[in-house]
């Protein structure tokens, strides 16, 4: 299983982006898969997670602007920000792992066990 981010980059506060992570050898449509970041010398902090449409969950730091789900025509997982703040700034990760029987929680991201090398960000 192989996560690769794409689109981080500099952007100036109260813009927006799209981060985007293409995932292979994992069954994209029963995949549990979730975005987290990380500050250096801070905690990883999960902010999104989803298996499928209407069982998205957001950390309440990005909770109204922020918007993760799945592309299966592209193979991807997206996370589009608005609104952003020079608080996002940080390296953005994507996880990712077979879906589990239950309804996803924020707490699981960090227990996925596959995680892509990440993108920066940086609001200004």
């Amino acid at each position: 299983v192989q996560l690769v981010e794409s689109g981080g980059g500099s952007v100036q506060a109260g813009n927006s982006l799209v981060l985007s992570c293409t995932a292979s050898g994992l069954p994209h449509s029963n995949a549990d898969v979730g975005w987290f970041r990380q500050v250096p010398g801070k905690g990883r902090e999960a902010i999104a997670i989803t298996h499928s449409p209407g069982s998205e969950t957001y950390a309440d730091s990005v909770t109204g602007r922020a918007t993760i789900s799945k592309d299966h025509a592209k193979n991807t997982v997206d996370l589009h920000m608005v609104s952003l703040k020079p608080e996002d700034t940080a390296m953005y990760y994507c996880a990712a792992d077979f879906r589990r029987r239950r309804a996803p929680r924020l707490t699981d991201v960090l227990d996925l066990a596959y995680k892509g090398r990440g993108t920066q960000v940086t609001v200004s």
